[in-house]
């Protein structure tokens, strides 16, 4: 009997719980109302770095203009399935053909919805669903312009994870952001853009007008 084998014989005969046996007694739910989501989410995802420009779904092209003009963007990568009016001031660059890694380097951002926002971590969770696109859209530009609708972000890390079993049956890739692309060294020195744009722009968006 190998090593292999006589470690699994043994796991075997302890008679380990199954994973649906195991008692959960941890928090699920934060809590909170509907505007201390909004700003909890506001609050920790600035946090990280990330600018969050809060506003009225019927706002998102003005906001999109101001952005994009103070950070002198102008040609930006547009996925399927994104029904947004783009100001006239942009170039929009569709990935129809897929684009290759360097044609995105050309783009100056990318522009994408999301699948959920979480408040208690800042988090925003792609799954590549419509207007999200595929996972190297997010991850070459410079720049990530994240559009997340108020009525998506839900209270806690558990409350998210249960909102993503579709996506995770269906076998799609979860890409989990909270702020820009960055890592630290053994003298925590931090490096931003290094697996990931470097500049993360959260449009936090109400219902009306």
């Amino acid at each position: 009997m190998s090593a292999k084998e006589a470690i699994l014989a043994r796991v075997r005969a302890a008679g380990v719980q199954s994973a649906a046996s195991v008692a959960r007694a941890y928090r699920k739910n934060s809590g909170w109302t509907r505007t201390e989501i909004l700003e909890q989410f506001a609050e920790r995802t600035a946090e990280y770095k990330a600018e969050v420009i809060r506003g009225r779904e019927s706002d998102l092209t003005t906001l999109l203009e101001e952005v994009c003009f103070r950070r002198m963007l102008s040609r930006i990568v547009v996925p399927a399935g994104l029904n947004v009016d783009l100001p006239s001031s942009l170039t929009a660059v569709f990935d129809q053909p897929p684009l290759t890694p360097e044609q995105l380097e050309t783009c100056d951002a990318v522009l994408t919805s999301c699948a959920l926002g979480i408040a208690e971590t800042g988090t925003i969770v792609l799954d590549g669903g419509p207007g999200q696109g595929r996972r190297v859209l997010s991850l070459i530009p410079d720049t990530h312009l994240c559009i997340v609708w108020g009525r998506q972000i839900v209270g806690s890390v558990p409350e998210g994870v249960a909102a993503l079993e579709g996506s995770v049956r269906a076998g799609r890739a979860l890409t989990w952001i909270s702020g820009p692309s960055a890592t630290s060294d053994i003298e925590l020195s931090r490096v931003e853009g290094v697996h990931g744009p470097r500049n993360l722009v959260v449009f936090l968006l109400e219902e009306g007008t």
